[in-house]
């Protein structure tokens, strides 16, 4: 790892998973602010919009959505608000088209995205003989091109009905919460693993549940209500810095809007991003 005293195996945990059988301890790993600096939910935004799947003003609305997601996180609420918006917006879309995209623009989209430090962890976790699982509240076509550039097999997502190749706009599984407690449990049943020597990695207090399922938590750039939890209950806490979780405004070109709002959104981004750096500071 780029911090030389990393090794969460020497980190405080109620597992062993030095000693365990390789093969029976698993590491789960969010998506979203865990392992990418972003949201692969609105992260296609401009590709969606150049394959004509939504208007400029959408596109615009997502860009907007990311960066009040990486300036402030989401709540319970919130996700569950953003999952009802995105469902509407996507019913009547593709599915086929809708993996094409992500999987042929990943690499400019979400690679760049990827934190050196997340790459390490999950190889780390391989060599020890140890199943690497994304779980994600992202839909299964955006999460698995994401997957496969880590050459993780395994991952839990959101799934969306789709009849004759078609999103319809209702959710079969969400994957967020308990939902993924859950499906931990469910694999855990399914393929031996032992959850006191298992590690799971999230940013999100919504993913509490998923980080008290296994012996070893570790909450990853937490937001403020993970941060005090994992600090009360004395779990680990990483920071991941490379990339740094930049959010770049759309252009006027992509977006076709006038140049005076895209000025004025992009000052308040910035303005935004001024004041974080200043709160991390004052807080470090």
């Amino acid at each position: 790892m780029n911090n030389p005293d990393f090794s969460p195996l020497a980190r405080p945990g109620t597992g062993d998973a030095d000693r365990a059988t390789p093969g029976t301890v698993a590491a789960f790993f969010d998506l979203d602010k865990t392992i990418i600096a972003m949201s692969s939910t609105y992260a296609y935004g401009r590709e969606f919009m150049n394959s004509g799947l939504i208007s400029p003003v959408e596109a615009l609305q997502l860009s907007l959505a990311q960066a009040t997601y990486m300036f402030a996180g989401h709540t319970s609420e919130q996700m569950d608000n953003t999952r009802d918006q995105l469902t509407a917006m996507v019913r009547g879309w593709d599915v086929q088209q809708v993996r094409s995209i992500a999987e042929e623009t990943m690499h400019t989209v979400v690679t760049p995205t990827i934190y050196a430090e997340a790459r390490e962890l999950i190889d780390y976790h391989r060599e020890r003989g140890h199943d690497v699982i994304i779980i994600s509240a992202s839909v299964r076509e955006l999460v698995e091109p994401i997957a496969k550039e880590l050459g993780v097999t395994r991952t839990v997502n959101t799934i969306l009905e789709a009849v004759d190749g078609r999103y319809t706009g209702e959710v079969l599984f969400y994957c967020k919460g308990a939902a993924k407690q859950q499906a931990i449990f469910d694999l855990a049943e399914e393929h031996g693993y032992d959850l006191e020597s298992s590690f799971a990695y999230s940013d999100a207090f919504t993913d509490v549940p998923m980080l008290e399922t296994v012996g070893n938590p570790v909450a990853v750039n937490p937001d403020r209500a993970l941060k005090k939890t994992a600090l009360e209950r004395g779990w680990t806490i990483l920071s991941f810095k490379n990339p740094e979780p930049l959010f770049q405004m759309p252009s006027t070109r992509d977006v076709g809007i006038g140049t005076g709002v895209v000025a004025g959104l992009a000052a308040m981004a910035a303005g935004g991003i001024w004041w974080v750096k200043r709160a991390r500071r004052g807080t470090a």
